[in-house]
């Protein structure tokens, strides 16, 4: 995995998450959310989200309100703005 971005959640839209690291992946084409034991040494659990874009992500950020932005790297880079599904 050749990591490109990296955020620590703290926000409230994805309160799950709250405390994971998520980390934006050029290689794999995804985001890494990855929680810590209860100590930090090590992984509890790591997901891959937002595969389905099959784009290489550049950066990804938490906003003020918890939605999380990706930025890809792709001939027509985009920027997402992700929110919860209604």
């Amino acid at each position: 995995m050749l990591a490109s971005g990296i955020a620590l959640y703290s926000g409230v839209l994805f309160s799950q998450w709250q405390g994971d690291i998520l980390i934006g992946t050029l290689v794999n084409k995804e985001v890494r959310r990855v929680r810590l034991s209860n100590d930090g040494s090590e992984a509890d659990d790591v997901e891959g989200l937002f595969g389905e874009l099959d784009e290489r992500i550049r950066d990804v950020r938490v906003g003020p309100e918890g939605e999380i932005y990706l930025l890809t790297d792709s001939p027509v880079g985009r920027l997402l703005r992700v929110v919860p599904a209604k």
